[in-house]
């Protein structure tokens, strides 16, 4: 049976990064990014990037401006995680993980414009 458009592909087996981490890593990237972009790079259906950002906004993680017909994301980068186990851990130390430089996305080397 073929897979519907605009539908990702099924992922099985685990993760080590939650979809909760990549929505946000996606927005750390672009802070203008639309949901369907998210959903395309998370591999996420657009209703679970949109559950997604409404968990983040209601614990505080990320807010969002409108602009228009534009979604500008705001991330808390001093919040701290949730899990016990990461007790202490920012978002933004969860973020230097996850997010490449400008630098390393445009081939440009460090210090240099």
């Amino acid at each position: 049976m073929p897979l519907m458009v605009g539908v990702p592909a099924p992922h099985t087996g685990w993760t080590f990064i939650t979809s909760h981490a990549r929505v946000l890593a996606a927005i750390a990237d672009n802070p203008n990014v639309r949901v369907r972009d998210i959903a395309a790079r998370c591999r996420l259906t657009e209703r679970a990037v949109a559950r997604i950002i409404a968990d983040l906004e209601q614990d505080g993680y990320l807010s969002h401006t409108r602009e228009g017909r534009t979604n500008t994301y705001r991330i808390d980068p001093d919040r701290v995680l949730r899990h016990p186990a990461e007790a202490g851990l920012t978002v933004a130390s969860l973020l230097s993980l996850l997010v490449q430089d400008e630098s390393e996305r445009t081939g440009t080397p460090s210090g240099q414009v």
